[in-house]
């Protein structure tokens, strides 16, 4: 295995100050973070030692094959994640009135089916690396099936925090997984799980600072999308990405990954990043437009559970500010019309995981055009959603004339 670049921590509250590389800063920045406002850390890379064809690998899985610009992984750990398809969405131009090039990557397609299977071998590989005892998350999600798996293939103990009413496909797939499940309400989450990791050593895979932080390492893992998607697109850069986004760890790690391509001279300007929230908060959205680096607000209902959160981070408006990008509020009416429109293409998205072209079809709506590719990330699978309402059936009469009838009444199909 070829070794990790990667030098040392550096803060996002200053950019000119350095920690070592370990033990990882989840708490935030030690000298620029206050009371109100902790800042997250990013990892500085010796780019001269960079090989010079490392661009030129194929996108296939395993991101152990981009090891020399990821922290450094615990032999053995990968799973197969990362090398997802981009597939061509040229079936939908009609209905987001765009004729340009769009497509999908669809990261449905990684272990434990969603994008947190990147940022969770990088945390987990820290874990590891550090000899904590075991990890921890705050999730009643995709994060926390990822965390739990690859805890498991390290030999880690894992304590899932989840709030009550937590899909019970997913408490069956983390047990499965042999994580310890503790239920407790929301706003204890966090104040009991960051007691856990103070008095046992135990590495937190998820945010346990009021302003989120989150693992320094994880967002790391999402570069691989970036690098991916130029190799994907024949050494191109898209124009615009459109990311389903919470707290935005995936938002800026991907812009972390274009602005390393661009770093070193492989492409030119980076694409626009558009955050797309649920308009049932959308914090990262107020907090730009209020010119403030965090904003607090009131969660309402949404059945995008797994992105709706009452607080942006700091790296999101880093990513959307850089890129001059956008930040954008959909609906659930407007994801479920995405989640739809994907599906008739073969591409079954949790709700959730649609933001993304629905953060498209909306953007196109109010005028925007770009002069290239854009990508919509598909961040889960539907089968994540096996809480949502299921759809109407019809009743049918078990004869050729009856199923007949009820597939010209019901479907408008002739047969």
């Amino acid at each position: 295995m070829t070794e990790s670049l990667a030098l040392a921590q550096r803060s996002l509250g200053d950019p000119k100050l350095r920690f070592p590389l370990f033990p990882p800063l989840v708490e935030g920045c030690p000298t620029t973070s206050t009371v109100g406002l902790q800042y997250p850390l990013a990892i500085d890379y010796d780019y001269d030692r960079l090989p010079e064809d490392f661009f030129d690998r194929s996108p296939l899985p395993g991101l152990w094959r981009w090891q020399e610009l990821l922290p450094p992984l615990a032999p053995g750990l990968s799973m197969g994640e990362g090398g997802t398809p981009l597939v061509d969405l040229h079936g939908l131009a009609h209905w987001i009135g765009y004729d340009g090039e769009i497509f999908v990557k669809d990261e449905s397609r990684n272990p434990t089916g969603s994008h947190k299977d990147r940022l969770n071998l990088c945390a987990v590989s820290a874990a590891v690396m550090s000899g904590a005892p075991g990890v921890t998350a705050a999730s009643s999600g995709n994060h926390g099936a990822a965390a739990a798996a690859y805890a498991a293939r390290a030999g880690l103990a894992c304590v899932l925090f989840i709030t009550e009413g937590a899909e019970p496909h997913i408490l069956r797939m983390v047990t499965a997984y042999g994580a310890a499940v503790v239920p407790l309400p929301r706003s204890m989450r966090r104040p009991i799980m960051r007691e856990l990791v103070e008095q046992t050593g135990f590495m937190p895979v998820s945010n346990i600072t009021t302003t989120h932080t989150g693992h320094t390492f994880g967002p790391e893992g999402y570069k691989t999308i970036a690098y991916e998607i130029f190799c994907q697109l024949g050494e191109r850069l898209p124009a615009a990405v459109f990311v389903p986004t919470a707290y935005a760890e995936l938002l800026y790690g991907i812009w972390l990954g274009f602005r390393e391509l661009s770093r070193v001279g492989r492409a030119g300007n980076p694409p626009q990043m558009f955050a797309c929230e649920p308009a049932a908060a959308a914090p990262l959205q107020k907090a730009l437009a209020a010119h403030t680096p965090f904003v607090e607000v009131e969660e309402k209902p949404t059945a995008a559970y797994s992105i709706v959160v009452a607080a942006n981070s700091y790296r999101g408006v880093l990513a959307v500010q850089e890129s001059e990008g956008e930040a954008l509020a959909l609906t659930d009416a407007e994801m479920l019309a995405a989640q739809t429109a994907l599906a008739r293409q073969g591409l079954w998205a949790e709700l959730s995981g649609a933001a993304g072209l629905a953060g498209l079809r909306q953007a196109i709506a109010g005028g925007m055009r770009f002069d290239g590719p854009v990508v919509c990330l598909m961040t889960s699978t539907g089968l994540k959603d096996q809480g949502l309402p299921p759809p109407s059936i019809p009743a049918v009469v078990p004869t050729l004339a009856g199923v007949r009838r009820v597939l010209k009444d019901f479907y408008h199909l002739s047969v």
